[in-house]
């Protein structure tokens, strides 16, 4: 019987333990815009006091100029219940793979056929359905990578002192 109460309790324990040591937790940002469901699937990495985005010779974790999978762990996913637009382009629903490229004061929004893969590693362009623009703008600290949606269609990623935001109709 102590044997059976000793492995229970060590059991509980890393329960626990495990439960505190996700770095980057997952999320989900959801709204409804007009008639169509939008549901965005993501990881939310945190700065942990480093430089976020910058150029890659400064050892930024997200280099400007380079494809990022938008979050952490595997790949965002964008879903969404109807075709949409997006910065005006239209996007059929379904359920994409959400990558971008920062810049220093626009990112492109890719939207990938491909939506299950880890990360960016096996990322290829020839699967992307859209590209649009965003403009950065500066914004307080935030510690943990975020994203939110409006009714009004107004995606925003948020992480470190950056805002970037896209629209949907």
């Amino acid at each position: 019987m102590k044997k059976y109460l000793l492995l229970l309790s060590c059991l509980m324990s890393f329960s626990v333990l495990a439960q505190k040591a996700v770095p980057s937790p997952p999320a989900v940002a959801s709204q409804k815009v007009g008639n169509t469901e939008v549901m965005i699937k993501y990881a939310q990495p945190s700065t942990k006091g480093r430089l976020v985005f910058g150029k890659k010779e400064a050892k930024a974790l997200v280099p400007y100029g380079e494809v990022w999978r938008t979050g952490a762990n595997d790949a965002t996913t964008f879903e969404i219940s109807n075709d949409i637009t997006i910065q005006g382009k239209t996007l059929a629903k379904g359920v994409y793979s959400l990558f971008s490229i920062p810049g220093e004061s626009e990112w492109t929004i890719i939207f990938n056929k491909e939506a299950k893969m880890w990360g960016a590693y096996t990322y290829k362009e020839a699967n992307d359905v859209l590209r649009v623009k965003a403009r950065v703008s500066e914004h307080a600290h935030t510690e943990k990578f975020t994203i939110g949606i409006t009714a009004a269609g107004q995606v925003t990623l948020d992480w470190d002192k950056s805002s970037v935001s896209f629209y949907l109709k």
